[in-house]
């Protein structure tokens, strides 16, 4: 069996094989050191910006529903991201099986070079240590090993690595091979024995015998599968019990401090308006932007903060003593810089913590320091500029999110909850560290991609109904969204505008806080069939109007006016 479709499945089904090893292996010890992830996460650090915030752009999905059943809105970036990677890398393994058929060494050691550049990957992220080339060995001895036995198995040569073949000439032709024997190309010299089915080996040439390529391409379809068998079982332990790492933890969270509990929630439009975004985001449809591409585990066990740099005391907090401190309740609205005119990364919710500046009162801030740098687990840097962070504004060391203890996926144990700014510089999750500093002594994750530093969430409106390109129907048409103001006095009313015409005031939902989203609706009458758009704005507690100036993300959050295209059927 020497064909090349066989040999690029053998290169495919080794290294799936390896890298199923490696997965189940780095379940164990580190989930972010198997190989795909690691060489995903490479990517991510040194992509350019314009083409991260293009991915992010191009693969959100706005929700979509099957039957009764509704899907929210998700990020598929980093999915399309971890399939490109291991598309990529089975084409190689399959170019690397295709190379086995002429020289196992040479598809061999491209399969060891491909695994060197993930154990690479894996040891160079921050935070790694040299144990997390552990998974990328495993998946090279696995891949290597499988695609050797393939290899052995094709040729009809035996598996124990002291057998050879030999040529009783010396030389490398055929002719001298005993009748019935096989050599490496496949052949045979001879008639096979009538009635042999069976493999066997000559013991005076240690060459091995099939009963013929019937004979041998069963043993190589069983083989076959007993790899790919083990490949399932090894990718499926590891992923189990990587899902068992990540289970919460159950914490008791204590409860705020007098006179520090957040008011009730107000009644939201939801329940009068089809389709608008809740005034609360639930922690499971909430959105998460991270430069992650698993589930950090993080456990509160060991966890402790540091406060270090330009302070008077140093401090280190454990998760314990943290609990013990004052606690308030608050509700904020968080929003990604990579959040486009009209995008879903923004929300909504109740968060519990410890005040920044309680921790950073503990330190003593000394004179010189005009920067924060957070730094999370595995040590990715947020800087926030320290005078926005101390001007009386609700600044978190957050244990809680909507009654609950925070996800993992949200930060758990500990994460930094800031309004006003961009989570990238304010929401450093699974925190750890918290360094003052200045901007010219160090330069956070972002700051080195080109990203601002000083960059205060800018006042934008979303529409929600009607979504885009939809086909409405009846005499009204309900336009309805979420907008937010967090740094200019909070929303103060919201205005729509169809088809160019005058601007509109909408009815606007309830007043939670400042720093909080409200939502609006506005029902439109009198719309005829065809093609229509829409549009919307808000005006802020100091009576400017949102801009129009269109801005992109990068590199200081977008702007503009949300606008919508919809038909009248």
């Amino acid at each position: 069996m020497k064909s090349r479709r066989a040999y690029a499945l053998f290169g495919l089904l080794a290294t799936l094989f390896g890298m199923a090893v490696g997965h189940l292996v780095a379940s164990v010890m580190r989930p972010d050191s198997s190989p795909v992830l690691a060489v995903g996460s490479a990517v991510i650090d040194n992509t350019p910006a314009s083409i991260k915030e293009w991915a992010i752009k191009q693969f959100e999905s706005d929700g979509f529903s099957i039957g009764p059943f509704d899907f929210a809105a998700r990020n598929y970036d980093k999915v399309i991201l971890v399939g490109s990677v291991l598309i990529g890398v089975l084409v190689l393994a399959a170019v690397a099986g295709i190379l086995t058929r002429k020289r196992f060494e040479i598809g061999g050691g491209m399969l060891l070079a491909l695994v060197l550049v993930a154990g690479v990957a894996a040891v160079t992220r921050s935070g790694a240590g040299f144990l997390d080339v552990v998974p990328s060995f495993f998946t090279a001895v696995a891949g290597v090993a499988a695609l050797w036995v393939l290899h052995r198995t094709a040729t009809g040569q035996s598996l124990d690595p002291r057998a050879g073949i030999s040529d009783h000439s010396g030389a490398a032709g055929r002719g001298n091979l005993p009748s019935g024997m096989v050599d490496v190309s496949g052949g045979t010299t001879g008639p096979v024995p009538s009635g042999s089915d069976d493999d066997s080996v000559s013991h005076d040439t240690g060459v091995v015998s099939t009963g013929g390529p019937n004979a041998r391409r069963r043993t190589v379809l069983i083989t076959s599968g007993v790899l790919a068998g083990a490949a399932i079982v090894a990718g499926s332990a590891g992923r189990w019990i990587g899902n068992l790492r990540a289970r919460a933890e159950d914490v008791t969270l204590p409860s705020p401090a007098a006179g520090e509990t957040a008011p009730a929630l107000p009644e939201g439009l939801e329940g009068r308006v089809d389709g608008i975004t809740p005034l609360r985001i639930s922690n499971a449809d909430f959105y998460r932007v991270d430069t992650r591409l698993d589930v950090p585990v993080v456990d509160s066990d060991g966890w402790s903060l540091k406060v270090d740099g330009d302070v008077d005391n140093e401090l280190e907090i454990s998760f314990d003593e943290l609990l013990d401190m004052p606690m308030v309740e608050r509700d904020i609205t968080l929003t990604c810089v990579s959040n486009s005119v009209g995008g879903k990364y923004v929300g909504g919710a109740r968060w519990l913590g410890v005040p920044l500046q309680d921790v950073l009162d503990r330190a003593g801030v000394g004179s010189q320091a005009d920067q924060i740098l957070s730094t999370d687990f595995d040590g990715m840097t947020i800087s926030t500029p320290l005078d926005l962070a101390t001007d009386g504004r609700d600044a978190l060391i957050a244990v809680g999110m909507n009654g609950e203890q925070l996800p993992r996926e949200h930060g758990f144990p500990v994460r930094m909850v800031i309004p006003g700014l961009y989570g990238f510089i304010s929401a450093t999750k699974w925190l750890t560290k918290l360094t003052l500093t200045t901007y010219a002594e160090q330069e956070a994750y972002w700051t080195k991609k080109g990203w601002g530093t000083d960059t205060p969430i800018k006042p934008s409106t979303r529409i929600d109904t009607p979504r885009v390109l939809s086909t409405v129907t009846g005499d009204e048409l309900v336009v309805g969204g979420v907008a937010w103001a967090q740094n200019d006095g909070g929303v103060t009313k919201v205005q729509v505008q169809v088809d160019g015409g005058a601007w509109m005031d909408a009815e606007v939902g309830a007043d939670v806080n400042n720093v909080y989203w409200r939502q609006w609706f506005l029902v439109v009458k009198g719309l005829k069939s065809g093609n229509h758009r829409v549009a919307a704005r808000c005006i802020d507690g100091s009576g400017g109007t949102q801009t129009a100036a269109r801005a992109e993300p990068f590199p200081e959050g977008a702007s503009g006016i949300h606008t919508v295209q919809f038909t009248v059927g």
